[in-house]
């Protein structure tokens, strides 16, 4: 007999086999018991049948409690009616370890409550199917990268400068100097791309700010790729294939997944259509002040939520929001050529009401102008020598941008509030309600 996982139930039909799982909820008639099952891989059922079993397998059966461990034996069938579309059909169950008053009960429970107690709501269906997908978004990045021969890079966790200004740093003790919670991986990045030409990381990222939106994570992981040689709109050309290439192969690799979270499938192969559409910062606050809906835009104004919502609706698709105001926007990020009022970089806005999921933009390369935008930013020119030395020594167009996994987990999944896609019961990624 052979010990299998749920998820390959479908290669043992008609066989018996033997599971670990767990019991996620039970219901019983006087002569058959239906159990819910679960074992990291996949949720199933097992049919216990009074008349087939011993009566002390039957009495167990009825008697475990949700949560309880167990080995379970029997005869893998197929089962139409099952969204997973098989079941066990149960010849003995043997209990590993029980488990009394479970706090995550089938009936609903409130965000508050699930968040309290993420260690154990990880092991229910939502949170599996979320984590399934951020799993297959992180292979398939990999995946993405090294095919386009990109090599990856490390960023430092504790850094000693800011891409973005300090004002978002969690500041620390280095030994005897100060240090920060990254930020980006975005300037290692740059040094990377100047000795491999094309790199990314992939790591966690930090931002100190008491967010009260529904987007916002105090820790986050990103991807961020760097490119020598390349110009903006090269850029943007690997960013629209990048996104396509991961919503591709959610579907064709989540299929479990993205129907226990009842994604439309659909709507989400639509999204793998390239070309992206394409609108100027100057264009997107015109459709907005011309909507309606937004009659205090002015240009200036940084987008927030409803902004980023409207536009990507009106397009109902992923869209490209180019060329934003210099004064919005951090030190580095490279003058457009014929206007002194605007930078060369694209957000990339999801629809469906997800925001921004990418920011990018070609690199500032001129020496001189990267030192006079570090004063102006307020920030210590001795701290980023070292970036400046990258201008120094070879100079090159580049270009580069930052995807937050948990924001575009969540657009992919259809989750309604980011805080779902993080079920992991760590302090630092709670966020504001």
């Amino acid at each position: 007999m052979k010990t299998i996982s749920i998820i390959d139930a479908k290669n043992h039909v008609d066989e018996e086999v033997k599971i670990g799982v767990w019991l996620t909820n039970k219901r019983s008639s006087g002569k058959i018991a239906f159990l819910q099952l679960r074992d990291g891989s996949a949720f199933f059922q097992g049919v216990v049948v009074k008349s087939n079993v011993s009566e002390e397998t039957f009495e167990m059966a009825k008697e475990l409690h949700q949560e309880s461990s167990l080995y379970v034996i029997g005869e893998i069938h197929e089962d139409k009616r099952s969204p997973f579309g098989y079941e066990i059909e149960v010849k003995s169950l043997e209990l590993v370890g029980e488990s009394q008053d479970y706090p995550i009960t089938p009936k609903e429970h409130g965000t508050e409550f699930l968040m309290d107690h993420r260690h154990l709501w990880l092991r229910s269906t939502k949170p599996y199917a979320v984590m399934q997908i951020r799993n297959e978004i992180i292979r398939a990045t990999y995946e993405f990268f090294n095919k386009e021969g990109f090599i990856k890079i490390d960023a430092p966790i504790l850094t000693g400068s800011a891409p973005e200004g300090t004002t978002e740093l969690f500041q620390t003790k280095y030994f005897d100097k100060d240090a920060y919670l990254s930020q980006s991986g975005q300037l290692y990045e740059e040094a990377g791309a100047m000795a491999f030409g094309k790199v990314f990381s992939f790591g966690p990222t930090f931002r100190a700010e008491k967010s009260k939106t529904r987007r916002h994570l105090i820790e986050f992981w990103m991807i961020e790729p760097e490119m020598a040689f390349m110009h903006q709109e090269q850029s943007l050309e690997v960013q629209e294939q990048y996104i396509a290439f991961l919503v591709q192969n959610v579907l064709d690799n989540c299929d479990y997944a993205l129907d226990i979270l009842e994604r439309n499938k659909k709507v989400l192969k639509s999204y793998t259509k390239t070309p992206f559409p394409k609108i100027s910062y100057d264009e997107a606050v015109e459709l907005l002040q011309n909507s309606g809906e937004f009659p205090d835009t002015k240009w200036g104004d940084d987008f927030g939520s409803p902004e980023e919502t409207y536009l990507a609706e009106h397009f109902s698709m992923p869209v490209f929001v180019l060329n934003y105001p210099k004064a919005i926007k951090p030190f580095y990020m490279k003058p457009h050529p014929t206007r002194e009022d605007v930078v060369i970089c694209a957000d990339l806005l999801a629809p469906e009401g997800y925001g921004e999921i990418i920011g990018g933009s070609e690199r500032e390369t001129d020496l001189d102008n990267l030192t006079a935008q570090i004063k102006k930013a307020g920030l210590n020119e001795k701290d980023y020598e070292w970036y400046l030395d990258l201008r120094r020594y070879g100079s090159v167009p580049h270009s580069g941008f930052g995807l937050g996994l948990e924001r575009a987990t969540t657009w992919i999944t259809g989750e309604e509030h980011i805080r779902e896609a993080i079920p992991f019961p760590r302090l630092l990624n709670r966020i504001y309600p």
